[in-house]
């Protein structure tokens, strides 16, 4: 599975269609917010959500970006994750 890294977002396209999808704000030059994510019922069951949280958390860390997350699913992945707590901001 081949993600896109964007500004705002991390996504997978199937057929032209964005099927999975983290997205995040940047607060301020230290800060990604993520807002939201998304997974289609396709793929639903298949750790597709875990790995955009963590290739998120991959990106913003190579960045040297703190996280915040307002979405329920990066919140509970977060906490399942102490590992990268490191970065992670409440």
């Amino acid at each position: 599975m081949n993600f896109t890294i964007e500004e705002n977002e991390i996504y997978y396209i199937e057929n032209g269609k964005k099927l999975a999808r983290i997205c995040f704000i940047f607060e301020d030059n230290n800060v990604a917010l993520i807002n939201h994510t998304f997974v289609d019922d396709s793929l639903k069951g298949q750790g597709v959500a875990s790995k955009l949280v963590r290739m998120c958390y991959d990106v913003m860390k190579e960045k040297n970006i703190k996280i915040k997350a307002t979405c329920s699913y990066a919140k509970m992945w977060f906490s399942k994750h102490p590992e990268c707590m490191d970065i992670y901001v409440e």
